[in-house]
């Protein structure tokens, strides 16, 4: 018997966005604000700002490619479909990349802001209760909705709000640099601006999650129309955030160099503006974006690795393995777990570099795309479609390799060694390239997650 039951177009562009915001975690930067300040000398809302501008050339070159393919997949099926086969399967050997890695920053960024709360317990007892919490849930079975994902933004969003509405009181009452207006934050005459291009690099990190509303394609309402402005709104929404904290939380303190511990820089900060009481609500805010964060990225990771194994990308055996009892991918959660306990011995900056290896990779292809696609066989060459097809996707790629050779050196080398074993890995499945790769169901992983 067929099952020709077909998901319900309701989502508006309302919907969307607010779905995009949720899984890109708008704390997250607070998690990640000593580390940029350390980097680039204070003056984080300029690097958030020129991340901005990269993501909205790539998230320009989203839209177009939505358009000409409105399925699930992203990078991976626009580089496959557009470019290359095996460029394709490296593009998705690089997500995976990013996958498997998530999950571990997500939870090591968790457990350094409840060991900067409660430091008599160690970082590694809350990585690991993390890590066991999210396994467990995960094997038995999570559904999470985007009403679940709507609660979530509204706190942090919230959180969020107050966090900026008494860095003003405390400011206006002379604290930091004792004033709402200042370009100290932008500009620091006495920076290298290699240092600024560094915490760029970082900042887009900070992203990472703005093109996820492409796997809604089948339940929008007019989603070739919808999802390219959603993509473009949440990256827009995300960047303004961003920066707005960046330059309040500057403003408040700006002597980067004495935090205490870089990685928990805004607890210290949410400490000075609300005291206890607001601390341990900008803590509460913090900890459940970021386990919710961590259940959704550990989820996806899962079902990437078992589409790949069910379509023999990888092993069936043991990526394409579905428990009898709980009906997930038991093996691949476990896997992703012992991935996330490297977590113990790295820090935030070098993780997030690793996860920007594989970002910054695949959206420099989602570009390339744009231009492969259009300007080079459907031939849309003449009047605008010179800037459309041509210029911006050029300007978004070439930025994105900018940033991309600022990382981390350690990220650098650790991904050239990723994408290595994905070459040597793809010569062995394509026996020398004389066959096509193996096509990855990213549709089938995306209903799963």
């Amino acid at each position: 018997m067929s099952n020709n039951i077909a998901l319900k177009r309701t989502l508006n562009l309302y919907h969307v966005v607010l779905f995009g915001l949720a899984y890109m975690t708008p704390m997250i930067v607070f998690g990640t604000y000593g580390v940029l300040a350390e980097i680039t000398h204070g003056i984080v809302p300029t690097a958030y700002l020129i991340a901005l501008i990269a993501m909205l050339f790539t998230a320009y070159s989203y839209g177009k490619m939505v358009k000409a393919f409105p399925a699930s997949g992203s990078a991976y099926t626009y580089t496959r479909k557009s470019v290359s086969s095996h460029l394709g399967f490296l593009v998705g050997w690089s997500v995976l990349l990013d996958y498997l890695f998530l999950p571990m920053v997500i939870w090591l960024i968790g457990g350094v802001y409840l060991n900067a709360a409660f430091p008599g317990v160690p970082s590694w007892v809350w990585i690991v209760g993390f890590i066991a919490i999210t396994t467990i849930i995960n094997i038995i079975g999570i559904k999470v909705t985007t009403n679940v994902n709507f609660i979530m933004m509204v706190f942090q969003i919230l959180v969020i709000a107050i966090f900026l509405v008494l860095c003003i009181i405390s400011l206006s009452n002379g604290m930091g640099s004792g004033t709402l207006f200042s370009i100290d934050p932008f500009i620091d005459p006495t920076s290298s601006f290699s240092f600024l291009l560094a915490g760029s690099a970082i900042a887009c990190y900070s992203f990472l999650g703005f093109d996820a509303v492409t796997t809604l394609s089948e339940e929008t309402i007019k989603p070739e129309k919808t999802i390219p402005k959603a993509i473009f709104l949440i990256a827009l929404s995300g960047g303004l955030i961003f920066i707005v904290s960046s330059y309040f939380l500057f403003l408040i303190h700006p002597d980067f160099s004495s935090f205490t511990n870089p990685d928990s820089a805004a607890f210290e900060i949410a400490q000075q503006i609300g005291g206890n009481l607001f601390s341990a609500v900008f803590l509460a805010g913090l900890i459940i974006a970021q386990f919710s964060s961590g259940l959704s990225a550990q989820t996806s990771a899962a079902r990437l690795l078992y589409a790949m194994g069910r379509d023999s990308v990888l092993p069936r055996k043991i990526f394409g393995y579905i428990s009898e009892t709980y009906r997930t991918p038991v093996f691949n959660l476990l896997m992703i777990g012992f991935v996330g306990l490297l977590a113990l011995v790295t820090d935030v900056t070098t993780s997030t570099s690793f996860i920007n290896f594989g970002a910054f990779a695949t959206f420099t292809f989602v570009n390339i795309s744009v231009i492969s696609h259009y300007y080079v066989r459907n031939k849309r060459r003449s009047g605008k479609d010179l800037l459309l097809y041509l210029v911006l996707p050029f300007i978004g790629a070439g930025l994105d390799l900018f940033l991309f050779i600022n990382l981390d050196k350690n990220a650098l080398i650790l991904g050239a060694v990723w994408t290595t074993i994905g070459f040597v890995y793809l010569l062995f499945l394509t026996k020398g390239f004389k066959k096509q790769p193996p096509e990855i169901d990213m549709d089938s992983a995306d209903e799963a997650s």
